[in-house]
């Protein structure tokens, strides 16, 4: 079982973060357990996250530098990936189309208008929240929640909503899936936020919830407009989860 949780673990950090592991490992009988996983490989990246910052403030590097990368770590070391489902489903929900015309957009490599109107959106507001947060000197230490939460969350959209004919990362993913994969995630996204309202106080609550409820909202919209959750659904609301958590940093006091 351990040596089938290692290589499940291997599998997940492979396909949602850039950098490179020693050996890298693939077993189809292990593919259920990655969504379960998939929050321990963010609560690796939140902690590299943090200590990347306050590293940064420790060495006086200028506060525009490190707020650029403050607000560039998450979708870098995660090799674009969520960003990407973030760009694409917002070319398909804004294009104001057909179902199958959405449908057929979000699964179209070309890059669209609405992509990079958001994306230019989200990069301004995640830069000015950034930079917020460190001359407000906010406690920073919430940033080791915001990323496993997201992808508990982003987990659970995949397994609970009804998967879109066209997605095969979703149907991946939920194959040989039960109850027990849906609490796991639950019992561990309110872990993370219990931990993170332990250790970071009214702000960590206020972040966390912050985060989840952006979640819940992307996600329902997202879900409605084409009928069905996928991996760039589910990239989507994850995004916009973390950009509105860093924005709730920002602001509450």
């Amino acid at each position: 079982m351990i040596r089938r949780l290692l290589t499940a673990f291997n599998m997940a950090w492979g396909m949602f973060c850039s950098i490179p592991l020693p050996r890298n490992r693939w077993d189809d009988a292990a593919a259920p357990l990655i969504l379960p996983l998939f929050p321990f490989v963010g609560l690796i990246l939140g902690g590299l996250w943090f200590g990347g910052v306050w590293l940064l403030q420790y060495w006086g590097i200028p506060l525009l530098i490190t707020a650029a990368f403050f607000m560039l770590f998450p979708p870098v070391v995660t090799g674009f990936i969520h960003l990407d489902g973030y760009m694409d489903t917002n070319d398909a929900i804004l294009s104001r189309r057909p179902l199958e015309e959405k449908r057929r957009i979000l699964k179209d490599s070309h890059t669209g208008a609405f992509a990079v109107i958001t994306l230019a959106c989200l990069f301004v507001l995640s830069f000015a929240a950034s930079y917020s947060a460190l001359e407000e000197k906010k406690n920073l230490l919430v940033l080791v929640f915001i990323l496993p939460l997201s992808r508990c969350l982003s987990g659970l959209g995949l397994l609970i909503g009804k998967t879109m004919p066209t997605s095969g990362y979703g149907a991946f993913f939920k194959k040989d899936t039960g109850a027990a994969h849906k609490g796991f995630l639950i019992g561990l996204a309110l872990l993370l936020l219990a931990a993170g309202t332990l250790l970071c106080g009214w702000t960590g609550l206020a972040v966390l919830t912050v985060e989840a409820v952006g979640f819940l909202i992307a996600f329902a919209i997202a879900y409605r407009q084409l009928e069905g959750v996928s991996g760039d659904v589910s990239g989507y609301a994850l995004t916009i989860s973390e950009s509105v958590a860093l924005l709730a940093l920002a602001i509450f006091r």
